[in-house]
């Protein structure tokens, strides 16, 4: 079988298509956390479990124990379910080539391979993808981030406005269970007959201001209001745990790129932009906006400032500075790059 979606794969789980072998990898552990927990919680009723589910961690077992395990046959049931947790910690995994070439047709074997992805170049493997299932868990991408909130929350029968999903891509990173948590927070909380998630509704229920933050803070500084973005820094001197330097520097590191991105675009429409740059269209004017006052060639000055601080950020070749007064410097220095 080949390489398979997520999508893919839980469509037949559900139409009761199985393989013998499911080896699930990769850095993003949630959509491998969705196939385990279906499989373990629906291939067999609860009354045939105790006799038919054996569940490892890879810490615990060896690829020999696990073989002669997935050998066995079922007990009335259909189907065998072997489960291997972290099984990234098993010494010479690559063992278990000799079983997945020729796997016990009853038993379902499933494969969990966390946080990063095995040797496709391996034996084992390519074993794998021609015996049975390989998925591999990519984390998202900033600009993939938004898109995958708006089709979560369409699942949901929710929306979000652009500026709360800015919001929240800002604040929660690309972390899939992250954001999963928090927008459950919201969901919850969301007044009945009112299904979108605005940027007051995530400032009263989950913290996140919708006037002082690391968007507004690119915003300002975008449009060079060098008042907004002092007011700004201050705020995040108060919340300094909410709003480390690091990850505002960060932030605006990738603003800025997008702003040289959008200098060198020869097609400058609004939905050409919106796709070369992995924005909303709803942004597109803020874009436009600083690339009018921030040229090319400075902003190739102020990304290099930008690696500058965020070393000094991180401790390198500054310690007595607070962080107030490092993003301080920061932003005067880019308002006032010549």
């Amino acid at each position: 079988m080949p390489v398979k979606s997520y999508e893919e794969i839980l469509k037949d789980l559900k139409n009761r298509i199985f393989s013998t072998v499911y080896l699930l990898a990769g850095e993003e552990s949630y959509y491998i956390d969705e196939i385990t927990g279906y499989i373990e919680q629906n291939i067999l009723d609860e009354s045939e479990r105790a006799f038919n589910q054996q569940v490892f961690y890879g810490n615990e077992v060896t690829a020999a124990q696990i073989s002669d395990t997935a050998r066995r046959f079922p007990m009335m049931a259909a189907h065998f379910v072997v489960i291997v947790k972290e099984a990234q910690n098993i010494k010479k995994l690559e063992d278990l080539v000799h079983y997945v070439q020729n796997p016990q047709p009853s038993t379902i074997l499933v494969i969990n391979y966390k946080h990063k992805t095995p040797d496709k170049r391996t034996k084992f493997v390519k074993a794998v993808i021609e015996n049975g299932v390989y998925f591999e868990s990519n984390r998202l991408r900033d600009y993939e981030a938004p898109a995958w909130i708006g089709r979560y929350l369409m699942t949901r029968g929710i929306k979000a406005d652009a500026v709360a999903t800015q919001l929240l891509v800002d604040y929660l990173g690309t972390d899939i269970h992250k954001i999963i948590n928090e927008l459950e927070k919201l969901i919850i909380t969301l007044p009945e007959g009112k299904p979108v998630i605005t940027a007051a509704h995530i400032e009263k229920n989950i913290g996140i201001s919708k006037d002082f933050n690391i968007f507004e803070l690119q915003r300002a500084v975008g449009e060079k209001n060098a008042y907004k973005a002092a007011l700004i820094i201050k705020h995040f001197e108060g919340n300094p745990k909410d709003n480390p330097a690091t990850l505002a520097i960060v932030s605006l590191g990738s603003y800025f790129t997008k702003i040289l991105t959008y200098h060198y675009l020869t097609d400058k429409s609004k939905n050409n932009v919106a796709s070369a740059l992995g924005i909303n269209p709803y942004f597109v004017k803020e874009y436009e906006t600083a690339a009018t006052r921030y040229s090319a060639r400075q902003v190739v000055e102020i990304i290099s400032l930008l690696r500058t601080f965020d070393l000094k950020a991180k401790g390198f070749g500054d310690t007595s500075s607070t962080e107030g007064d490092l993003l301080r410097e920061l932003v005067f220095k880019i308002m006032h790059v010549k």
